[in-house]
């Protein structure tokens, strides 16, 4: 293709690279994918929940038919227990979707959007889609968001700034801010500029951690809450996601989203598995013994990791710039799959999901065995 065609803006774009599915890995190392362990995507460890299944087998009667483009049904659950108008929300095809609609939605060429330094890669990639100026801010020294130094950039953009991305907790480092310093922000940000409040791992905070973002919502017309159905709800095959703003948003945000975005098969499971407090509550159980499991090994191991409100560790397993993709190669090659991070700024960490118990103890074996020659 000629250097000719396209945007520059959208030329410049690297494309997302997710996390490599175990029949790629396979194929690549000679092994057998039914014992290749994948650590690697976040993914609910669980797989889906069974009352998602079974409403999917009585969705797929009717595949002939296109899907309910309003997703009356699923936002119907959404209102009911969220407590906000139906109108108030949109659905996505994934969080993701959510994220670059928010973006299409309030910012074009010459604008700036503002996020933190080693968040979700994606808001630099929906920056780039419409032309904006990515302000990256450098993030506190625990790798969590700065969000004084955010408003800060924002201000200094003055009426450049569109967007800001807030991630809570964030993906790669897992950090977690405090309600206090989320509403503080949203206080004093100018009334122009939209933050994305990006939740998608807000199912796995302890209850301690647990704040009402809703109310966020019905104070602030600026503030769009982001969430999935990937990670806790175990459905990240069939990508869906949803967006809870005050109607002039949404009313953006549904005005250029793909009129079928969600799919029958993705609205009946959501459906099933949002009212699954059972499987819930086994996911988070889950993932709390597991992330000690592996922090312990972590500690006896005298390795440096970021502690996580999410469902994946970052961990330090070198010095040098080559010591994430060493490791991940040599898991790669005993069939376990995790997650590099150089493209995050961590060329020296790598990050792991958790997963069911045995899994980790199987990636916890190989990994000691590796970093001990």
């Amino acid at each position: 293709m000629s250097s000719k065609l396209g945007l520059k803006h959208i030329q410049a774009i690297a494309p997302y690279v997710g996390g490599r599915p175990i029949s790629e890995v396979a194929r690549e190392y000679g092994l057998d994918e039914s014992k290749i362990i994948k650590l690697a995507s976040n993914e609910n460890p669980l797989g889906m929940p069974q009352s998602a299944y079974d409403a999917m087998l009585v969705a797929a009667n009717d595949l002939g038919r296109y899907p309910d483009s309003n997703g009356f049904e699923l936002k119907k659950v959404l209102s009911e227990r969220l407590g906000v108008p139906t109108d108030w929300v949109t659905l996505g095809n994934g969080s993701n979707d959510i994220l670059e609609l928010a973006a299409r939605a309030v910012a074009q060429l010459g604008d700036d959007i503002i996020f933190s330094r080693h968040a979700f890669a994606v808001y630099p990639l929906a920056s780039q889609a419409v032309g904006a100026r990515s302000v990256e801010v450098a993030p506190k020294a625990s790798y969590g968001h700065d969000l004084p130094a955010m408003l800060k950039a924002v201000k200094s953009s003055g009426d450049k700034a569109k967007l800001v991305f807030v991630a809570n907790p964030n993906n790669p480092t897992g950090s977690y801010l405090e309600p206090q310093e989320i509403e503080a922000f949203l206080l004093a940000l100018p009334s122009h500029v939209v933050v994305v409040l990006d939740e998608a791992y807000n199912e796995y905070l302890a209850p301690a951690q647990r704040y009402d973002a809703i109310a966020w919502v019905k104070r602030f017309p600026n503030m769009v809450l982001s969430r999935s159905f990937s990670k806790a709800y175990g459905l990240a095959g069939l990508r869906i996601g949803y967006a809870i703003a005050q109607p002039e948003l949404t009313d953006l945000l549904n005005r250029i989203r793909q009129p079928f975005n969600v799919n029958s098969l993705a609205q009946a499971a959501a459906i099933a598995s949002f009212q699954d407090s059972a499987f819930l509550q086994k996911g988070y159980e889950v993932n709390r013994a597991g992330y000690l499991q592996l922090t312990k090994a972590f500690d006896e191991m005298h390795l440096t990791y970021l502690p996580s409100a999410g469902n994946f560790v970052l961990v330090k397993v070198g010095d040098d710039d080559q010591a994430g993709a060493r490791v991940n190669l040599a898991l790669l090659k005993r069939g376990i799959i995790v997650r590099p991070v150089g493209n995050y700024g961590f060329p020296e960490w790598l990050r792991i999901s958790i997963g069911l118990s045995e899994e980790n103890i199987a990636f916890i074996n190989a990994f000691r065995d590796i970093l001990a020659k």
